[in-house]
Formats: structure tokens, C-alpha cells, sequence
């Protein structure tokens, strides 16, 4: 394939790409799936006992999301995009299809989670599952106006030859992605509680600098990073020709101190997810929560402009 074939491909709406690229604020992680949705419904005030099946599970969080979404303080000036999970792709909000909705009601980029979820540990990381269905579900995608997808590893100790393979793995499944005109989000997340983070952090960057190295030139990949023990650790990746954006993960910190780390990072926005809806219920009255949400959002907006 020759690099302009490459480039070519990628035919997404460039309003959304410029607004990817450049815009002021963060990205919203909307995408908790099967085996988080329990947690994130409980943090939300929903027990086990409001629901009697996964159907029933996934009709909830639905609620909560498309809630946020409809809030007034959720909208393009400071959210710049969400990272939606494949049943909320396949949603409507107000009988308008989920990521239709975000762009023109919104102004917010849609993005869509693939990943099947986590093999087991092996060698300190996490590789992805198989995705057998992964060309399907981007044909789809791209049908429904999502703008890019994003995929997750983890990595939970400092060895070479485990996180060259997840970096590997994220970016041949990344050409893959790539090949549908779709912009992939690149996520090797790193523990936060491991005692070498640091040094796992030093052998991250490096192997994914060889992997954006080697891309086709033209080519544009976003990435996803836990909020580093270094300042500026990723500083090399935000410069980095082939990346559209840097985004961080909070990884398990309370908001507050992801906020703070965060705004310590030139060139790296949120993506946040349990620290956007930290004191998010489904009990508060609509002003509430939108006010509860509006303070959130400011808050990670200012971390994220911050850098």
C-alpha cells in the first residue's frame, strides 16, 4: 500500500478531525462495558437489585449515559468527543441514533470502544482478545458516523518483551482499523499501583515510538496513556508527526488527583471516565445533576488547557 493509498483512507468528516486534532477540551470515556457496567451503575446509585438480566443492566446505563449526553453542560466547547460502548453506538437518544445525535445536537466527536476485553496475564501485561469481528463492527461504524475507536491493553509490570508485545498487537490491529477510515485510539494502560510504573512508563514510550516510526507517513493514530510519574514523559509522542492527539486515562484516581497530574502534561488532554461522573446519581433532581456534572466538566476542561 503506498503512503498516499494510505492516507486516503482515512475519510473522515474533517470538521471532526480538526476539531480531534485541535480543539479545546477533553474526551469524554462513556464506553464502560459487560464487566464494569455493574460498578459504574452502583457509583451511580443503582444496585444489583434494579435489574434482573443483562438487558435490563445495559437499558440502565443507557439511561445514565444518554442522560449526560442530553445535559446542557455536555456539548462541543469543552467536551470534544466520547468514546461510546458498542450497545450505546447501536442506541438512540430521543428516537435520533447515539452518535448522530452527539455530532449534530452536541458538537461532540463520536468514538466507539472494539476491544473484546483482556486475555490473561502473561509476562507482566494483558494482551487483547481476538477480535474476529472487528471488520464487521467497523463497517458499521463508519455507517452509524463514528470518527475513530479505541482499544485497551494493560500493562502491570516493567518487562521489555511484554510491552514491546501489547504496542505490537495495538498497532497491527491500529492498521487494521485504519484501513476502514477510521482514526484508532491506541490504549496501553499501566497500572497505576505497580512499584516499577516509572520504568514501565520509560520502556511504553520507547516502543511506541518504534511503532510510530515505522507508520506509513500520512498516517494518524491518537493514543491513550495512564497519567505518568514523570512530567512530560509522553512530551515526545505529543510532537510526534503521526499522532493526532494524546489523551490520559485517570486509571483509578479520584478526580481531583488526575486534575492535577493531568495539568502538569504539555499537549495531553482527558479521557476520563469514573472521575467524569464521580458524584453522578441517578436520585439527584435534573438541576443537580446537571450542576454536579457542569462542575466536573469544568474541572477536567481546566486541567486539560492547562498543559
Amino acid at each position: 500500500m503506498s503512503d498516499t493509498m494510505q492516507a486516503e483512507m482515512v475519510k473522515s468528516d474533517p470538521a471532526m478531525a480538526e476539531q480531534m486534532r485541535s480543539g479545546d477540551g477533553f474526551i469524554a470515556a462513556l464506553d464502560q462495558s459487560g464487566g464494569s457496567t455493574p460498578k459504574a451503575l452502583k457509583l451511580y446509585g443503582v444496585g444489583e437489585d434494579a435489574y434482573s438480566n443483562d438487558a435490563e443492566m445495559f437499558a440502565l446505563v443507557h439511561e445514565m449515559r444518554a442522560r449526560i449526553i442530553k445535559s446542557p453542560a455536555f456539548n462541543g466547547n469543552k467536551v470534544i468527543a466520547a468514546i461510546l460502548f458498542e450497545r450505546t453506538m447501536d442506541g438512540e437518544i430521543d428516537g435520533t441514533p447515539v452518535a448522530e445525535y452527539l455530532w449534530k445536537e452536541c458538537r461532540v466527536v463520536p468514538l466507539l470502544k472494539v476491544d473484546k476485553g483482556l486475555a490473561a496475564e502473561e509476562g507482566g501485561v494483558q494482551l487483547m482478545k481476538p477480535m474476529p469481528e472487528l471488520d464487521a463492527l467497523c463497517e458499521r461504524a463508519v455507517a452509524k458516523g463514528i470518527f475513530g475507536t479505541k482499544m485497551r491493553s494493560v500493562v502491570s509490570a516493567a518487562t521489555p518483551e511484554g510491552i514491546k508485545a501489547v504496542v505490537a498487537q495495538q498497532f497491527e490491529v491500529g492498521q487494521q482499523i485504519l484501513s476502514h477510515g477510521l482514526i484508532p485510539i491506541i490504549e496501553p494502560e499501566v497500572t497505576i499501583s505497580i512499584p516499577d510504573k516509572a520504568e514501565a512508563e520509560d520502556l511504553l514510550r520507547d516502543a511506541i515510538l518504534a511503532q510510530l516510526d515505522a507508520l506509513p507517513q500520512g498516517t494518524q493514530v491518537m493514543l491513550k496513556l495512564t497519567l505518568p510519574e514523570k512530567d512530560n514523559q509522553y512530551k515526545p509522542l505529543v510532537d510526534h508527526p503521526a499522532v493526532m492527539r494524546v489523551v490520559a486515562l485517570s486509571g483509578g484516581y479520584a478526580r481531583d488527583e488526575a486534575n492535577e497530574r493531568l495539568s502538569r502534561q504539555t499537549g495531553m488532554i482527558a479521557s476520563f471516565s469514573r472521575a467524569l461522573t464521580e458524584g453522578l446519581s441517578a436520585d439527584q433532581s435534573d438541576e443537580e445533576f446537571d450542576q454536579t456534572l457542569a462542575t466536573s466538566i469544568i474541572s477536567i476542561y481546566d486541567a486539560s488547557v492547562a498543559g
